[in-house]
């Protein structure tokens, strides 16, 4: 498949691998050739002295050895679960091998989690050590005499009542031996914690095989060769980055390029694909649309061979505009944290503007009505997955959550929860969510997340939580805001709910815009109607209107630029 460039041939050939007894880190990575570059980082420093950190396979699979070791004597092995929370360093490649090794599962998280979120995903998940960037190590201290069932923690740098990660690995022998035989088919290895439609993130379970076999159809669809420099533009923590920054490209026999940028610039972005002359590249339409904000024609990108999106529909436009100016076509793709990419605009396909593409190699995919009926072109239906036979690719399913379980796999089918129509040539166009997730900036936002967060202010009676169309991120987190029984609406008391939200929410997902309204649209069962919050929201910003009680965070420079 990875040589393959005729779609339907790739897709006539494919079979999953028999991968029973199989871990990825020690069977397959450590197998690679050990001279070969896996990982080339960078920061801003190195970036404006034109230099770069090269760690290759072999380097890698010593420092993942070591590290095993030292997560071994520490208690840690099969089945404990660890959190990992850091930035794009090459300590987050070395922890992932590492942990791989020892047989245990990994629990992703983003250093913009809240002290309230890392005692929630403590608990839920059973996490047995944390591993953490120094940066973010007071906010597990706020709330460490909570995080019962943790036993190590271990920080990027020396600091009071941590681990030092170095002094984990450093010195540890570089050879490493098993305890244990892998069960791909049923050992846990990721936990990532996904917004759902309820007020607590869902834990997508994947295996052994599900991620690191299951993402051979997200490097086919990048179209990363041996050799080649991928780049994923993501951030850690996120599913996508395992997708594209780690497996992808490694299973690819390519090397990971990974820009630990502080502030996102999309000029200095360009400047790294240039100067490193990045092969392939995957980064979410938001960042898409900020690159067409530069002179395309200052950077050359002669080294660019394929360039894919995916998190969100990608605008044609964008498509066109990026051709013209880097003399490459977007292709776009659909997958999501319980899954690997399921559609895609593959190598050598047709791309058609505004089409997530047709189905990977290894999944069928099926649009159907609520009952299961199959439905026509052109017609709106919910995207499935054939489960007979089983698709590695697939999650097991959702931790600790029967219910869920039971309501996404059914009719012999995965349901993704998404709408699509597919047209007369076999092509899907994205519709929506069947439920009100939405996403900003390429994060995925649970309005009933932030919608409880916001129920814990005095002053809040009930909100809706929708997006708001922003030019720039896609969308904006928007409350709608019932307010209490003595408190009236005044710029006053909006300044206190941003304030408030600044504190205690985390950055993607808090309401950047709010306003007070008297009763929100609902259903006779009293549910509330987003789908019409969202056509009024939609409408407004179209009309550039503002509500009489509409309050934006940019009306507040000092809640906008306050450190919390």
């Amino acid at each position: 498949m990875l040589k393959e460039e005729n779609y339907e041939e790739a897709r006539r050939k494919f079979r999953w691998p028999s991968v029973r007894n199989f871990n990825w880190a020690l069977d397959y990575f450590d197998s690679r050739d050990a001279g070969r570059p896996a990982l080339v980082w960078i920061n801003d420093e190195l970036l404006d002295s034109k230099d770069k950190k090269v760690f290759t396979y072999g380097k890698l699979r010593a420092l993942s050895n070591s590290m095993a070791n030292g997560l071994r004597e520490l208690g840690l092995g099969r089945g404990d679960v660890i959190m990992v929370m850091m930035g794009n360093k090459p300590e987050l490649f070395i922890s992932f091998l590492a942990i791989m090794k020892i047989g245990g599962t990994i629990s992703p998280a983003t250093t913009l989690l809240t002290p309230s979120d890392v005692e929630d995903r403590t608990k839920r998940a059973n996490i047995k050590a944390i591993i953490a960037d120094s940066t973010v190590a007071d906010r597990v201290d706020s709330v460490r005499d909570r995080l019962t069932t943790v036993k190590a923690f271990i920080s990027t740098e020396a600091r009071r009542g941590w681990l030092d990660l170095g002094d984990v690995y450093e010195g540890k022998p570089e050879n490493y031996r098993p305890d244990f035989t892998t069960d791909a088919i049923h050992d846990p290895l990721l936990l990532y914690f996904t917004s759902g439609t309820t007020a607590k993130p869902k834990i997508a379970r994947h295996t052994y095989a599900s991620y690191p076999v299951g993402h051979l159809t997200t490097m086919y669809w990048t179209g990363t060769r041996p050799g080649y420099l991928h780049y994923n533009i993501s951030s850690p923590g996120w599913a996508k980055w395992a997708w594209s920054t780690f497996f992808a490209p490694l299973n690819a026999e390519a090397a990971s390029f990974v820009y630990e940028q502080g502030k996102f610039n999309a000029a200095r972005q360009l400047m790294a694909v240039d100067e490193y002359e990045v092969n392939t590249i995957c980064a979410p339409p938001t960042v898409w649309r900020m690159v067409l904000l530069e002179d395309l024609s200052k950077y050359d990108f002669s080294s660019l061979k394929g360039a894919t999106s995916a998190g969100e529909p990608l605008n044609p436009e964008v498509i066109e505009r990026v051709r013209r100016g880097a003399g490459i076509t977007i292709r776009d793709g659909y997958g999501q944290t319980e899954t690997t990419l399921l559609i895609g605009n593959f190598p050598g396909m047709m791309v058609k503007p505004g089409s997530m593409g047709k189905p990977a190699p290894g999944y069928d995919i099926v649009l159907v009505d609520e009952d299961g009926a199959q439905a026509r072109p052109g017609v709106d239906g919910h995207i499935t997955v054939k489960m007979e036979p089983r698709p590695i690719g697939v999650m097991t399913g959702y931790h600790d959550d029967n219910k869920r379980n039971e309501e996404v796999f059914r009719l012999g089918l995965y349901w993704t929860g998404d709408v699509a129509f597919m047209d007369g040539d076999g092509y899907f166009f994205f519709v929506g969510r069947a439920d009100d997730v939405f996403k900003s900036s390429d994060y995925r936002v649970s309005p009933f997340e932030v919608e409880s967060e916001l129920l814990k202010h005095p002053a809040v009676a009930e909100s809706a939580v929708v997006p708001s169309p922003d030019p720039l991120k896609g969308s904006l987190p928007k409350a709608f805001i019932i307010l209490r029984p003595g408190y009236s609406p005044s710029r006053e008391l909006a300044r206190d709910i941003f304030l408030f939200s600044k504190k205690n929410i985390a950055p993607y997902k808090r309401p950047r815009i709010i306003e007070f309204v008297d009763e929100l649209p609902k259903t006779i069962s009293g549910k509330i109607r987003r789908v019409e919050l969202r056509s009024i929201e939609r409408k407004r910003r179209e009309e550039g209107a503002r509500g009489n009680w509409e309050f934006f965070e940019s009306d507040f420079p000092d809640v906008r630029d306050m450190r919390v």
